[in-house]
């Protein structure tokens, strides 16, 4: 995720490089440009009018293709902000649980109590890996016990297994250590808030976009930028590179990052930032316990991760 202390300037605004999306379609602005210059050369020095074309379509085809990419990114955000709406409802079931596990602890050992908490650490660290389709082995042999670890690795899905650990922890705290009734409800409602939350997440990861959508997308902007040039040189001139630079810029960079947020739990820049949010979960429980926590991240070159 692309993070800014404050607006850049003006100068900064138009070099900035790392975390644009300049760097996914400049190839093809530049081989759009290089054709506008063939085409200003072939016509307004040799003359070659080949294909004549006015700037009327274009007008009417740019005012749609506008509103059919302006609708496609609204799809692509649309999926973006429902995952960053889950993560934040992860981050706050986290917290009331570790709430619970503490003031509900009963006669709970402290070695009992961590255990609880850090479940719910784990469960965090093994969603984003399940999301970004990343290995897990590391973050989760910090928080779970041994028998845990195999038996979490060995499932289909960590993550439920995980859940599963959680909802059967806090069952033995109300079985063994008086937790009363309506009180482990309450509890169970939070543990089936991680479950909405994993199938959420699941949801958008393997449900895509509609492919011939993308498809007709992609091929319909490339068309119009390569017709643009014949349609703009008798009116233009040799400013037409100028122009079909711009509209091409504009255009693909909207398809491309429509197509990068569409997925937003990559680790491309523009993705959310869920390294930072599973450490802002891992401090905050820790702290709860009066444990050591880390630091929140920081952004790295304006990106966090």
């Amino acid at each position: 995720m692309i993070v800014h202390d404050h607006p850049p300037s003006i100068w900064r605004l138009f070099l900035i490089w790392h975390g644009s999306i300049l760097p996914k379609v400049w190839k093809r602005v530049l081989y759009l440009d290089l054709l506008a210059v063939v085409v200003c050369v072939l016509y307004l020095h040799f003359h070659w009018h080949f294909i004549n074309l006015t700037v009327a379509p274009f007008t009417i085809i740019g005012l749609v293709l506008g509103l059919f990419v302006g609708f496609r990114n609204g799809a692509s955000y649309d999926r973006y902000w429902e995952a960053r709406t889950l993560w934040g409802s992860c981050l706050i079931t986290c917290r009331s649980l570790t709430r619970e596990a503490l003031v509900y602890a009963g006669g709970s050992t402290p070695a009992e109590t961590q255990a609880r908490v850090y479940l719910l650490i784990a469960y965090a660290h093994a969603l984003r890996h399940r999301l970004r389709g990343t290995d897990a082995h590391n973050d989760l042999q910090r928080w779970l016990p041994e028998r845990d670890y195999a038996a979490v690795l060995a499932a289909p899905s960590p993550t439920n297994h995980i859940l599963t650990l959680i909802s059967r922890s806090f069952y033995h705290l109300h079985q063994q250590h008086g937790l009363e009734s309506p009180l482990m409800a309450r509890v169970e409602e939070h543990i089936n808030e991680l479950g909405r939350i994993l199938g959420g997440c699941e949801r958008i990861r393997t449900t895509p976009l509609p492919y011939a959508y993308t498809l007709l997308l992609h091929r319909t902007l490339h068309v119009y930028c390569w017709l643009l040039p014949f349609g703009l040189v008798e009116t233009i001139g040799y400013m037409t590179p100028v122009v079909v630079s711009f509209m091409a810029y504009a255009f693909l960079g909207l398809d491309a990052l429509g197509e990068e947020i569409t997925n937003p739990f990559s680790q491309e820049p523009n993705a959310l930032a869920l390294d930072s949010i599973c450490r802002t979960i891992e401090n905050n429980l820790l702290a709860e316990l009066g444990e050591p926590y880390p630091p929140i991240l920081q952004p790295e070159r304006s990106v966090l991760m």
